[in-house]
């Protein structure tokens, strides 16, 4: 028998939800994601010091000697996660997602302008836009930057979504590909009831996903379902059939070394057959459907709280490096 990452792979693209090289060439994945945690963790690992140093010292040359440390830092920092996304390039066949910076996350202009800034810097070094995902936080404003990125020919991944207003906001306004975090839901809900655990179909995060992907399979929408952020491969499991998933190297390593059968869970079939009533969301309908989900609401802004933090401690970590470097 096949174990369960080789049988999923025949239903669902499996995308590695990492910045450590290693890690993606051994999985194989056809994609691969980062975020501002992954890739301070990454920039902090032995091995991939030559990427980091290589970058503050391309800043440096850039702006020439006299330029302050300050001002090499800003320019490594906004050129790292490219750095990073263009040596995963080289071994997915796909896309990589490289994420605006999260403090932008409500400045609708700003984002635009940074994701524009992303796929100028793959293409100078000889990406083509289309192996670049545009990851942005499933704001009002987030999604609407996005909206005129995809206008332009610049795919987009919406990240930190959490409710299906954000959902059907990303659908309506055609976003190639949505992160749906099935483990944040899962940690909110366990918090919210003092319940240790549910089974892997009760999960709230598995049901507010399958509710995506019906929603947007019965209505035809072509915004791609990647369920994100797992905590255990039952969730993995129940989510089989899913556009794509991005995982961790360590639950990726378990389903390849678990044998056992895996039935497709979500299917065009069901989400035909699900009685689901179809929304229209405006701003004003988004804000409301916001500020009645707490879950949602709470988790998206402790998210972007969360990346914001990552950045500052990258930042920190280069301004360091550069100092010891020009020591």
């Amino acid at each position: 028998m096949a174990n369960l990452l080789e049988q999923l792979k025949e239903m669902t693209v499996v995308v590695a939800d990492t910045g450590d090289l290693e890690a993606i060439a051994k999985f194989t994945p056809r994609d691969a994601t980062t975020n501002p945690s992954l890739i301070t963790a990454a920039a902090q690992m032995p091995q991939y010091q030559g990427i980091v140093d290589d970058t503050l010292t391309g800043a440096r040359t850039t702006l020439g000697a006299d330029a302050t440390a300050a001002a090499v830092v800003t320019l490594a920092f906004d050129r790292l996660a490219v750095s990073f996304g263009l040596k995963i390039l080289e071994i997915v066949s796909g896309r990589v997602s490289t994420e605006v910076d999260a403090r932008l996350s409500f400045d609708t202009e700003a984002t635009i302008a940074k994701g524009r800034e992303i796929i100028a810097q793959y293409k100078a070094a000889g990406v083509a836009k289309e192996r670049i995902l545009i990851k942005i936080a499933s704001t009002w404003e987030g999604i609407k930057a996005a909206e005129v990125l995809e206008k332009e020919g610049i795919s987009c991944n919406l990240t930190l979504l959490f409710g299906l207003h954000q959902a059907i906001a990303c659908a309506e306004g055609g976003i190639t590909l949505i992160s749906p975090f099935v483990g944040r839901i899962l940690d909110w809900y366990k918090k919210d009831t003092g319940r240790d655990s549910y089974e892997p179909a009760e999960d709230p995060g598995v049901v507010s996903v399958t509710a995506v992907y019906n929603y947007y399979k019965k209505f035809g929408y072509n915004t791609e379902v990647m369920g994100a952020s797992f905590r255990n491969i039952g969730e993995i499991t129940e989510l089989a059939g899913s556009d794509l998933l991005t995982i961790s190297p360590a639950l990726l390593a378990t389903l390849q070394a678990t044998e056992a059968e895996l039935p497709r869970k979500l299917t065009q079939e069901n989400a035909d057959a699900a009685t689901i009533e179809k929304i229209s969301v405006d701003k004003a309908t988004f804000d409301a459907m916001h500020a009645e989900n707490k879950m949602a609401n709470d988790k998206l802004a402790e998210g972007i709280e969360g990346f914001s933090k990552a950045l500052e401690v990258l930042e920190g970590l280069l301004s360091d490096r550069l100092a010891s470097l020009e020591a």
